[in-house]
């Protein structure tokens, strides 16, 4: 699933960093006037009734969310929300007018949130799950085949790097992992199973970014979590050769006590004996 690289965590934490934007308080201000524009809201939800599948007709009210730091706006029928437990309750516990639903999400990342008001619309979030009759395989649509987020994406919406910048911990992480996180806080389990498994058909990802992420799944799961984590902990264990060596796999694990990282080498050469031995006992046939 990845590709072995010392210089890589160096490289994207430089290109993670964030800038400061001047005009952040205004745009704050603008936002604010947004979501009270009734021409603005009107026009939002055309746009969401554009997208919907033809054979789909929802009679249901708008909600308005505002989502990030920043207070983007967003709009989504409420029976298409309502799909997920978490705003379900949200939409419930409000006693306004159907027209002046609002929820805020300020910790939520924007683009994560499209994502997650994609799949809600149509069962899928972009780049979708394609399936490749020749080979009778599943795969992604304009997936790039190993993303490098210190370039820069000339190829516009058909080039879909694996990795994205998530400003709240100024860093890139694998996409698919931030919108798992995102689906178990919206109690979304069928679009926990997709993010897992279009992060199972990503390639090229340096060792740096995959810890990175499993840090943050870590972060932002329960420790009841038996899909995600365990895909990491698989992952490392599975390709523990290349971790061994990893000078980035050593750096960050001695950053929460060396002992760590010399019980992580100790159990690789541990599993290599055991499949030395193993190896050694089975009779060779000619």
């Amino acid at each position: 699933m990845f590709k072995r690289s010392f210089r890589s965590g160096d490289r994207v934490d430089k290109s993670a960093r964030l800038k400061k934007s001047s005009n952040s308080n205004s745009n704050n201000h603008n936002n604010n006037n947004t979501v009270r524009d009734p021409q603005k809201l009107a026009k939002l939800q055309r746009s969401i009734e554009d997208i919907l599948p033809a054979k789909r007709t929802l009679n249901s009210p708008i909600v308005t969310l505002t989502v990030g730091r920043e207070a983007r706006l967003f709009a989504a029928h409420e029976e298409v929300l309502c799909q997920s437990p978490f705003f379900e309750r949200a939409c419930r516990d409000q006693y306004l007018e159907a027209q002046s639903k609002r929820i805020s999400l300020p910790d939520e990342e924007p683009e994560i949130f499209s994502a997650v008001l994609e799949y809600l619309y149509k069962g899928d979030y972009y780049p979708r799950l394609v399936h490749n009759k020749h080979r009778n395989s599943w795969e992604l649509e304009d997936a790039v085949r190993s993303p490098d987020p210190s370039e820069n994406n000339r190829a516009g919406r058909g080039a879909v790097e694996a990795t994205m910048l998530v400003p709240s911990v100024g860093q890139y992480l694998l996409r698919d992992t931030v919108v798992y996180c995102a689906a178990d806080r919206y109690g979304l389990e069928e679009l926990k199973r997709l993010a897992l498994r279009k992060q199972g058909l990503q390639s090229g990802i340096d060792v740096g970014t995959i810890l990175r992420s499993a840090q943050y799944a870590y972060d932002n799961t329960p420790d009841t979590d038996s899909r995600l984590r365990a895909h990491y902990l698989a992952l490392i264990i599975r390709c523990r050769k290349t971790f061994k060596r990893s000078g980035t796999m050593q750096t960050e694990m001695e950053r929460g006590g060396k002992l760590f990282f010399d019980l992580f080498v100790a159990m690789c050469n541990h599993l290599d004996d055991v499949v030395d031995m193993t190896n050694a006992r089975t009779p060779k046939t000619i």
